[in-house]
């Protein structure tokens, strides 16, 4: 697995693909329609905007894009600006193989190196590997909004996980 700086022109497809397997098939995402390839265009243009990353993991072996991971605003105001929500998918045929451990990973490490005060990430409640990979990486449990949303013909609860990153200062 090699960890790579994503760009549209050459990842764009696969990310792409990625998201809509995660909106169709998962409630990792709480949305109904697939998302097309502007919106991906439009997706990786603010984040080049405002210098926020896009990570990916790429099989040696295929080439393939394992996963990606990145991370943005919590929310718009600018008492927030020290807050981010991330958000991690991996390739269905790359999942359990530590590929959303070692992005989570890498995430950290740029938003601390970025200055970033607190990491934030919105999981569907009944996501138990994704919860547990959360907890070993120090993220705790900061609150659950239940039937957040409804999605496969159910109420889906949205639990909140924060991290207090290391960074030189609290301002």
């Amino acid at each position: 697995m090699t960890l790579i700086e994503c760009d549209y022109p050459r990842h764009g497809e696969a990310i792409l693909a990625i998201f809509n397997d995660a909106i169709v098939n998962t409630t990792a995402l709480y949305e109904y329609r697939p998302r097309t390839a502007a919106y991906v265009e439009g997706w990786f243009q603010a984040k080049r905007d405002g210098s926020l990353p896009v990570i990916g993991l790429v099989d040696d072996d295929s080439g393939r894009l394992m996963g990606f991971a990145s991370f943005g605003a919590f929310r718009p105001q600018a008492a927030f600006r020290s807050s981010v929500e991330h958000s991690v998918y991996v390739d269905r045929d790359f999942r359990q193989r530590g590929v959303a451990r070692r992005l989570m990973a890498a995430l950290i490490e740029r938003a601390e190196a970025q200055g970033y005060h607190l990491m934030i990430g919105g999981i569907d409640a009944e996501n138990a590997a994704s919860i547990a990979l959360h907890e070993r990486l120090g993220f705790t449990h900061s609150g659950t909004i239940r039937e957040a949303a409804f999605k496969f013909d159910r109420w889906l609860d949205l639990a909140f996980y924060q991290l207090r990153l290391a960074t030189r200062s609290d301002a």
